[in-house]
């Protein structure tokens, strides 16, 4: 019998699904977008994950350049729509650079909800800062979830880098502040926490968390020096709510995006960055070392707007 060779049909982009639905007439920008035209927009950036206020925000931008004429054909409106989520995306200096405490080892603080791909993020940034040649120690501070020490443990003999455990159930802060006591005597410079996974919603954890800051900061002047959120960019909305709360507990210095790996709910990361005024540092698209992307708002941009997700 004669096999018949399956292809798997890509699904459309945000801007091939846009095209479809809106601008199947290319003289409609000419003559200016209907309602129907300017509701399929808005339903596509929302399906998107936009959020509200991003969409409100694009779609004015859309409406206004189309009625001053600026955006005569398809080429103009993506180009316009990529230069105003660039300016939603933007952030000053290198969202890579990660802080150097003038004295004294580098406290980097990583927290997140359980599911989120925390710990392997503290992996891959310990295998960045590794290269870069920072001396790095881990702290196994996620004293809440079974296997999560043994999680961070099998990372460090991995990447051959020293980590520091207490055990389950035990004192957070404690394990926090004995890694950076043993990253003085060692000569570490950098100590990533990996923090307890915990539901934005639970107050004794996350009054936890602010003890762990706390306790580093008596040690290490000026600690934590970067407090990085990890998210989950394909849940949306909920993601913009579990930022809200921890900023509430400990002040997010940048986010940490993990599993985007396509573009269908891309709009989360500019409803994010719109949202909570946070700068986004890095992108998760896998579960290697190797697999944390630099976040470049342009290139995202590119990536949104593509023909296919």
């Amino acid at each position: 019998m004669k096999r018949e060779r399956v292809t798997q049909q890509k699904r459309p982009g945000l801007w091939g699904r846009i095209k479809r639905l809106a601008l199947t007439d290319v003289g409609a920008l000419v003559r200016g977008l209907n309602a129907a035209d300017l509701e399929s927009m808005e339903r596509l950036l929302l399906e998107a994950d936009f959020g509200v206020p991003a969409t409100m925000d694009l779609m004015e931008v859309l409406e206004e350049g189309v009625r001053r004429g600026r955006w005569k054909n398809e080429h103009d409106l993506r180009d316009g729509l990529a230069d105003r989520i660039v300016e939603l995306l933007a952030s000053t200096g290198n969202p890579g650079v990660m802080a150097r405490a003038e004295h004294g080892p580098t406290v980097l603080l990583v927290m997140g909800v359980n599911g989120v791909g925390k710990t392997t993020t503290v992996a891959k940034l310990a295998h960045r800062l590794t290269a870069e040649g920072r001396q790095v120690l881990l702290a196994a501070a996620d004293t809440w979830r079974a296997g999560a020490i043994a999680q961070l443990e099998v990372w460090a003999t991995r990447l051959g880098v020293p980590c520091v455990s207490g055990t389950q159930g035990g004192d957070p802060a404690a394990v926090a502040f004995d890694a950076v006591e043993a990253a003085v005597a060692r000569g570490a410079d950098t100590v990533l926490v990996d923090t307890a996974g915990r539901l934005h919603t639970q107050e004794g954890l996350m009054d936890e968390l602010r003890k762990v800051a706390r306790v580093v900061g008596r040690r290490a002047p000026g600690a934590p020096h970067e407090a990085l959120l990890v998210l989950d960019g394909t849940v949306g909305q909920n993601a913009v709510q579990q930022g809200r709360l921890f900023a509430e507990a400990v002040a997010p210095t940048g986010l940490i995006i993990t599993k985007l790996d396509g573009t269908a709910k891309g709009g989360a990361v500019v409803a994010l960055r719109r949202e909570l005024g946070v700068p986004i540092r890095f992108l998760g698209r896998g579960e290697g070392v190797e697999d944390l992307e630099v976040f470049d708002p342009r290139d995202f941009a590119r990536h949104l707007l593509a023909d296919e997700g």
